[in-house]
């Protein structure tokens, strides 16, 4: 029986992390859209695209709309670069429909972590574990094992962001639609590198403040349980 709770611990622990990693992702990119606009003036997009900050805005807010499968199509007609056009083109439609797939695909994920938590813990329930003890001993175990592999990659990312972002889109895209051409390609203009740097860093401070807040609890619980 202690296998089974401790198996349940340990799944539900990791479950409660990818919950929180996804969740960061989203508060990160879509909680505050004003972290955007002083992203565009940190690396003066507004002159890279010759347009307006309203107008760079509304841009933002459809792309991310469409992101979260709110917008069947991206398509934004606006004044860059002195025309009144269509923001992006068909290298960028293609790109972004596999973006949102893999955004689509993280709420899910996040969905399925979810249920998984709740049948772990109506496991612990069921099978009448100390479910406080279990979920935080197995909470410390999922804790160092993510801090250390978060560590290995916090380290990459600031020795070679460039590499680290180069490798994310190799193993998540199949194709090189994700390769853009600055001179023609409004959208890598308004998103360089910097602003991805960024996101990441908003992510890993936001989840790590939510992980080290968890890991206080569960180190709270198992002090009252002596």
């Amino acid at each position: 029986m202690k296998i089974l709770h401790w198996s349940a611990g340990v799944l539900a622990a990791f479950a409660v992390i990818i919950i929180l990693l996804i969740t960061s992702f989203e508060v990160a990119m879509y909680a505050d859209y004003s972290v955007y606009e002083e992203e565009y003036k940190k690396y003066d997009v507004l002159s890279l695209l010759d347009m307006k900050m309203e107008d760079a805005m509304t841009v933002t807010v459809e792309m991310m709309e469409y992101l979260r499968g709110n917008r069947e199509t991206l398509s934004v007609v606006t004044t860059v670069d002195g025309e009144r056009q269509d923001f992006f083109n068909g290298q960028d439609r293609l790109h972004m429909a596999d973006v949102q797939g893999l955004f689509l695909g993280g709420l899910r994920l996040r969905t399925g972590a979810a249920v998984i938590l709740a049948l772990c813990f109506m496991v612990l329930i069921a099978t009448k574990a100390d479910w406080r003890n279990v979920l935080s001993f197995s909470y410390w175990i999922a804790f160092g094992i993510f801090a250390v592999i978060a560590g290995i990659l916090g380290i990459a990312v600031a020795y070679d962001f460039s590499s680290v972002f180069t490798l994310f889109h190799e193993i998540f895209f199949t194709n090189d639609l994700w390769v853009f051409n600055p001179a023609t390609d409004y959208m890598i203009r308004m998103l360089p590198e910097g602003l991805f740097f960024d996101m990441v860093l908003r992510v890993g401070l936001l989840l790590g403040a939510w992980l080290v807040l968890l890991l206080g609890i569960s180190i709270i619980v198992m002090r009252k349980k002596r």
